[in-house]
């Protein structure tokens, strides 16, 4: 009985650790999206989510290690996204459009994760043997699309040469440096000369 009292409450710290740490990125990601990186401070984060700062730094070593957890989840969210839109059609060209939308449209719904993922001084590294799986993840998508149009042509130079294009529209737009109402052109057009 003891013993089953014993792993019964470890169960229980578990999860309660992991709903804690769940919260946290939640609560980050919630003020970033509504107030910006910039407001988003371990003494913000703690008073928000009523635990106390040391809480906080034991999930997590400080305000960068947070970022990384939001972008890792946006990431995530981002592949499952790009996924859905790679398999919305069977033709090969009108699916890495979509996927190059729904790029696009991650990037207008989620800024600040966007920003976490991508702008944010950040411990993530791609092409590594230490990136995580979502951002692995959401390559793959990106790729998986572009393989099916690389016609002899090197499908991971390809896929960076694309994923280059549209992301730096992306950033242009968001930047209010392009005309936002030919955001579908832009997009149409880098998909015609690159695939």
């Amino acid at each position: 009985m003891l013993e089953f009292f014993i792993v019964a409450t470890r169960e229980r710290r578990a999860h309660d650790r992991a709903e804690r740490h769940r919260l946290i990125i939640d609560t980050a990601r919630s003020i970033a999206e509504s107030d910006g990186w910039d407001a988003v401070t371990t003494r913000r984060l703690a008073d928000t989510i009523s635990y106390s700062q040391p809480v906080l730094y034991s999930h997590f070593a400080g305000k960068d290690a947070i970022v990384a957890a939001v972008a890792v989840q946006g990431f995530a969210e981002m592949a499952t996204r790009l996924r859905t839109a790679r398999t919305s059609t069977d033709d090969a060209r009108a699916s890495v459009l979509a996927v190059a939308q729904a790029y696009a449209e991650f990037s207008a719904e989620h800024p600040a994760v966007f920003d976490a993922m991508f702008s944010a001084p950040s411990v993530l590294r791609f092409a590594d043997e230490t990136t995580p799986t979502p951002l692995l993840d959401a390559f793959a998508e990106i790729r998986s699309a572009v393989t099916a149009l690389a016609d002899g042509r090197d499908p991971e130079l390809l896929t960076e040469v694309f994923w280059s294009a549209v992301h730096g529209q992306v950033i242009l737009g968001r930047a209010t440096r392009l005309r936002p109402d030919l955001t579908v052109e832009r997009l149409t057009m880098a998909v015609r000369s690159l695939v």
